[in-house]
This record gives C-alpha cells, sequence and structure tokens, in this order.
C-alpha cells in the first residue's frame, strides 16, 4: 500500500468521513469514522497533509489534529465545490477537499486560536442583545403608533418616553397596555445589562491584549473594531500583505474582466459582514472629522471626497484603515500620522 501523504476530511456532528490520498493523489483508502473515533484515528496516523472545509468546529479539529504533527489547512466552502465530482456525498466531498487542499495557489483560512474563538463569541453574543433590543423597540414603536403614540427612532428616545406615557392618564392608553408597556420596561432594562455586561468583558479583553492596544492607535478603530479585527486577522502571519487583507474583507473592486479589458466593479463584500460593516462606520467618523484637519490622512480624504463623493471615501479609507491595521500587527508598531 502506498504511504498516506493526503487526508481530506469532510467534517460533521457525529459522522466524519476521511478519504486518504497518496503522494500522486490517487484514493488509497477511506474511513467512516464516529466523532469519538476521529482523534484516536488521527494519533495513530504518521504525520501528513489534512484539509478540512472551513465550516463549523473546524478551528477546533484543526487545533486537535496539529497535536499530533499533522499540518492541517483549512478551506473556504466554495474552493472546494470545483473539484467535486459526480454526485454529491460525503465521501465525494472528503476527496474533493483531499484535491482541493494540494494546489499550490489555494487560498486557506487561517486556524483562529482559542483567544480569537472566545473575541469572536463574545461579539456573537454582544450582537444578539443588540438586535435583540432595536427590535423590541421597534415593535413597541409600531405598537404605540397603532395608539396614536408617535415615538422617534432611537433606543434612547423610547426609554426616555415610557415613563412619561406609563404616567399620562389622558393618553387613551388602557390598564391593560400599560401592563404590557411595564413588562417591556423591564425587558429592555434587562438587555441593556447584558450590553453593558459584554462591554465591559471587551475592555477588560482589550486592556489585556497588546495588539488590540496598539490597532486603537489608528484613526477609526475603537475598543470595539480592534477587538473584531484581530479576532479575524490573528496575527498576521497568514496575509502577505495589506491588501490580502482588505480582500479578504471584501473591501477591494469585484473584477469581471475579458480578451485584456479591465472591468472593476463595486466592492466584492466578500469575508466577514460584520468586520466590513464596523470597518465602514469608523471610516465614517474619521470623515467627519477630517474636514477640520490638515494632517496628510485627512488631506487625503478631503481629495477622495472632493473627487470621487463621500461614500466611495467612507470605503477607499475603511480600504486604507484595513492595511493600516495588518501593518501594525505584523511589524508590533503603532500607526504614525506623520
Amino acid at each position: 500500500m502506498n504511504k498516506i501523504t493526503t487526508i481530506g476530511l469532510d467534517l460533521a456532528k457525529n459522522v466524519f468521513h476521511a478519504v486518504c490520498c497518496d503522494q500522486y493523489g490517487k484514493q488509497v483508502g477511506r474511513k467512516l469514522l464516529r466523532r469519538n473515533q476521529v482523534l484516536a484515528y488521527f494519533a495513530q496516523m504518521e504525520s501528513c497533509l489534512v484539509g478540512m472545509e472551513s465550516c463549523g468546529s473546524a478551528h477546533y479539529w484543526a487545533r486537535e489534529l496539529q497535536k499530533p504533527g499533522h499540518q492541517v489547512k483549512l478551506i473556504p466552502p466554495q474552493y472546494v465545490k470545483p473539484y467535486l465530482r459526480g454526485n454529491k456525498n460525503d465521501y465525494n466531498d472528503a476527496l474533493a477537499i483531499a484535491e482541493a487542499v494540494t494546489r499550490p495557489e489555494m487560498r486557506f483560512s487561517a486556524i483562529n486560536t482559542q483567544e480569537q474563538q472566545d473575541i469572536q463569541a463574545l461579539h456573537r453574543l454582544r450582537e444578539r442583545r443588540i438586535q435583540e433590543r432595536t427590535a423590541l423597540c421597534n415593535q413597541v414603536r409600531g405598537l404605540l403608533a397603532e395608539y396614536g403614540l408617535i415615538i422617534k427612532v432611537g433606543v434612547r428616545s423610547l426609554q426616555r418616553k415610557l415613563p412619561d406615557l406609563l404616567e399620562d392618564a389622558e393618553n387613551g392608553l388602557s390598564d391593560v397596555f400599560r401592563r404590557y408597556l411595564i413588562q417591556i420596561q423591564q425587558q429592555l432594562q434587562e438587555l441593556d445589562a447584558h450590553i453593558d455586561f459584554y462591554n465591559d468583558l471587551l475592555q477588560e479583553q482589550n486592556r489585556q491584549n497588546e495588539a488590540c492596544q496598539r490597532l486603537q492607535s489608528i484613526p477609526g478603530f475603537g475598543p470595539v473594531v480592534a477587538s473584531v479585527f484581530y479576532s479575524m486577522i490573528g496575527n498576521g502571519e497568514n496575509y502577505r500583505r495589506g491588501r490580502d487583507v482588505s480582500a479578504a474583507v471584501g473591501l477591494v473592486p469585484k473584477q469581471h474582466s475579458s480578451g485584456g479589458k479591465d472591468r472593476l466593479l463595486g466592492i466584492s463584500k466578500r469575508g466577514d459582514r460584520y468586520l466590513r460593516s464596523l470597518l465602514v462606520h469608523g471610516a465614517r467618523s474619521v470623515i467627519i472629522q477630517a474636514a477640520t484637519k490638515d494632517d496628510r490622512l485627512s488631506r487625503w480624504i478631503n481629495r477622495i471626497r472632493a473627487e470621487r463623493g463621500y461614500n466611495k471615501a467612507t470605503v477607499a479609507l475603511a480600504n486604507k484603515m484595513a492595511r493600516i491595521g495588518w501593518a501594525v500587527i505584523v511589524q508590533k508598531t503603532v500607526y504614525q500620522a506623520a
């Protein structure tokens, strides 16, 4: 039997499928594995290249399979699809992964550390609570509008107005609906407490992380942006240059070129949507302040805004922020305005 050099592993919750290939890419074996058999199976294998799709639990399995000495690479699922032949099944998926992982020009996802996953989990929980609070506020504003009471958009506007609505006996609200508003007021207070809890944890993590501290020296990088950026980029060693980071986030133009004619479209919007939106919001805050400043970055922003408009200047600055963020992490320095 030829020596196994590459294994394609199709991840699942309980039943995993592995396809083993030799140095020539020929399939020499395959195995169905239960969840509790995976680590034992790879522990008795000689060190080899293991490919997996970058999906749920992939980072955990990548870290675990690295411990016995295997080289693990994560591939975005959209890059595996072209290598799938025949009907879709788990073994064919694993074989496609084994073929894709050996391609010299294949793009791989970075393997997140446990610290990065902790930060991502914090942001997911915080974002969910913010969405719940926004949805509740919008629902209450809609219900109040049915009673002829119009509340301005915004969480704080509703929170300030609720006590007045409960105390006003002549606004036409029934006693039953007032009981609803009391319960809603308590729910908003609970959601605020949850969000404050996550904000405090976020601040604490930033104080303990040197990279996040250095990222906050960049204009537009606050505690939230710096934390999310670090959780996605890590130490930056998986990117050759800053442009690769901005491309991974989806802040570079999408191409549709043919026949030697370059055609650039709008931004690709690939990668993490949450990080891209935060970079854009951070860029907006910098652009607002740039109108009254005369440093090098502000002059560049004002020139782009005058030539291309506000929105394109915002995306251009977000692109630049991603590049600067990568340089600050890799070079272990802080942003210098000069």
